[in-house]
């Protein structure tokens, strides 16, 4: 399903505007974005949880040539999924 898709989903179940659903789906992905940028994690309980991870930085190799290079920290967005969205899909 892409955000097309989702929206008219989200549309269809909420009784409203195609316009007022990417509305919406869009505050959505917005807000937990810049939860996500500040560091918060976004707890939706029953659904699961979005938070940042850190990535320490490590030796990597170069998969051609086989030389070792420095692979920098980082940050990566993560997904737990809740109970009942593991019962949900089971």
């Amino acid at each position: 399903m892409n955000k097309a898709e989702f929206v008219d989903s989200v549309a269809e179940k909420a009784s409203m505007s195609k316009a007022d659903a990417t509305t919406a789906v869009d505050a959505v992905l917005d807000s937990l974005t810049a939860a996500m940028k500040n560091g918060d994690q976004v707890t939706l309980i029953g659904f699961g949880t979005f938070l940042v991870r850190k990535r320490e930085a490590r030796t990597g190799r170069n998969p051609r040539t086989g030389e070792p290079l420095e692979i920098a920290a980082s940050n990566a967005p993560s997904f737990k999924a809740g109970k009942a969205l593991k019962d949900a899909v089971n």
